[in-house]
Formats: structure tokens, C-alpha cells, sequence
């Protein structure tokens, strides 16, 4: 499966500082069922909530706040606008366990940074120029390819 994560940098420099994530329906929807069994309203009692498994403050920080108390009480595209910022602040490092297992990040990186440390400039699948993160395609300077975060040891966001 060709997956592709397209970062669309609004800042100049295209670093995460200001930029605007996008993030393809299909990986949000691999992170839930890895992260909550594909369960958006998911509330198992364990401090985290919603299909991305998101701790209160982080939902906060991210401005969650705007959509509803918490990532349960949300809809899906709500917690992947809430997820895009988080990514956007984090990384796929935030939920560590589960972008491994997508691709997501590799294995033995630093959770934090993106493979391929974020800098893949070039095209990939039809996508317009940006800089691109994700499972796969993506041509130019740098890599595109796996890179990313999400996560903690417990697979749920900090």
C-alpha cells in the first residue's frame, strides 16, 4: 500500500515551525486501529481517548478545546485536524509503538524525528511540490519514505 503523508510548508524554509500537515485518511485510519482498535469514540478508562488514543493536555495544547472536551467527544475528522498538529509539534514520534509498526518511523530512529529528518522536497504519486513524509513514494534531495511519530511505549499520544 502507497501511502503518502504531504507536509504543504506555509512558513519559509519548510520546517515544522509553522507549517500546515496533512495527512492522508488512510494513515489515520491504519493509527486508529492500531492505536484503539479503529474505536473514534474509544474511552477504555486508561488516561487516553478517542480513535488516536490522545491524552487530555495534549488534545489541549493542540487546541482540541475548539471541537469538544475530549478526543472521544469528537468526530474522526476533528481528531485528525487535533492529530495533523500534533504531528505538526511532535512528530509520528508521539505515538511511537504504532508508527513503528506502519512505517511510520523507523526502527532504532529517534521517535522524534522523521526518518529522514523531515527534508524530502520533491513529488511523489501526482502530489505537488512540498516537502513529503510518509510510507513510499516521493522523489528529489532528501528521502521521502518512512518518517514520522505518534506515541508513547503504551502506543497513545503524550
Amino acid at each position: 500500500m502507497l501511502v503518502l503523508v504531504l507536509v504543504l510548508a506555509v512558513a519559509a524554509g519548510g520546517g515544522r515551525a509553522g507549517a500546515t500537515v496533512r495527512v492522508a485518511d488512510p494513515v489515520w485510519d491504519g493509527l486508529a486501529d492500531c492505536e484503539s482498535g479503529g474505536d473514534w469514540q474509544a474511552d477504555t478508562g486508561n488516561g487516553y481517548y478517542g480513535g488516536l488514543q490522545i491524552r487530555p493536555s495534549t488534545w489541549a495544547e493542540a487546541d482540541g478545546l475548539r471541537f469538544a472536551d475530549r478526543p472521544d467527544h469528537a468526530g474522526r475528522r476533528e481528531q485528525t485536524t487535533v492529530g495533523e498538529e500534533i504531528v505538526r509539534r511532535q512528530g509520528w514520534g508521539a505515538w511511537p509503538s504504532c508508527a513503528r509498526d506502519l512505517g511510520l518511523i523507523g526502527v532504532g530512529t529517534d521517535p522524534g524525528r522523521d526518518v529522514d529528518g523531515g527534508t524530502g522536497t520533491g513529488t511523489g504519486a501526482g502530489v505537488g511540490t512540498g516537502t513529503e513524509t510518509g510510507i513510499g513514494a516521493g522523489a528529489g534531495p532528501g528521502r521521502a519514505g518512512a518518517g514520522g511519530w505518534w506515541g508513547d511505549p503504551g502506543r497513545a499520544v503524550r
